[in-house]
């Protein structure tokens, strides 16, 4: 979602998520769940976004069409949400999708946050990551275009369910049961900027050849932090190919080295 228009009515519709979360009457795991109905149906109904994008047809119009199609099927909250979208400008109809997909994943983590398992969520999605990539047979079962959305649900479930937070377990699987055209790699990478994003974190992958004591990833995380100006979450992995020393990736920045010499570095280059 890179056009202006888009890019501005995504921004507004989370202003207005985050307010109607604030409240402790919305329950936005429910949000969340209601948020992915309504993008499933607009992703298979290339007509009714096109409509409900049209910018020629009025606003309010398209706000009252919207509140008739889903009244009585969502709450009044996830008709609001849905209404502000409609009302909005879009760049081209599949921008539309693409945000409420958005609201819905920043749902789920802010049931995530609200509980204090936002750390655990992103942890979770990591690690997740980490095993698909390590397992060629797990990839291709997710990935697999023959098997159907409730035999990819199950795997998951016998995954997921009871180890990982309810929200992680929900993400996962609207995203690899509704890919969208996207890799599960991409898609992964694509809610565990979300989660950062939650509190204004950028993520930092520490891949070292043996486990970080919890003093050397304090030091690290405030050292990254000073250098890149704010907050990092740390998603570790080992690998003892590093031999000894460390690499840290943040975005497309690559840094290696041993741990204490980036520390001393990160000190100096701040005292500098």
């Amino acid at each position: 979602m890179t056009a202006g228009a888009s890019r501005q009515a995504l921004a507004a519709a989370r202003e207005r998520l985050d307010a109607l979360t604030d409240s402790t009457s919305v329950d936005a795991a429910q949000l969340a769940d209601e948020l992915a109905a309504v993008t499933a149906l607009l992703n298979r109904e290339v007509s009714l976004r096109r409509v409900l994008t049209d910018p020629a047809q009025p606003g309010e119009a398209k706000a009252e069409l919207a509140g008739r199609l889903f009244g009585g099927q969502v709450s009044s909250t996830t008709i609001d949400l849905v209404s502000g979208l409609v009302r909005s400008r879009w760049s081209q109809p599949r921008d539309l999708v693409d945000a409420l997909e958005d609201l819905a994943n920043t749902a789920d983590l802010t049931a995530a946050q609200q509980a204090g398992a936002l750390d655990d969520v992103e942890d979770e999605l990591f690690r997740f990551g980490r095993i698909v990539t390590s397992s060629t047979e797990l990839r291709a079962a997710l990935t697999s275009r023959t098997a159907g959305k409730a035999a990819k649900g199950e795997l998951l479930s016998s995954l997921l369910g009871g180890r990982a937070n309810a929200a992680t377990e929900r993400l996962v699987t609207r995203l690899v049961t509704a890919p969208r055209g996207r890799s599960l790699e991409a898609g992964l990478e694509s809610l565990s900027k979300l989660a950062a994003a939650r509190r204004d974190r950028t993520v930092a992958v520490v891949t070292s050849a043996v486990p970080l004591s919890d003093g050397q990833k304090q030091r690290l995380g405030a050292a990254l932090a000073k250098l890149y100006g704010r907050q990092m979450h740390l998603n570790l992995d080992v690998d003892p190919e590093v031999l000894g020393g460390i690499r840290v990736q943040v975005g497309d920045e690559v840094i290696n080295g041993s741990i204490s010499d980036r520390i001393e570095d990160a000190s100096r280059r701040m005292a500098g």
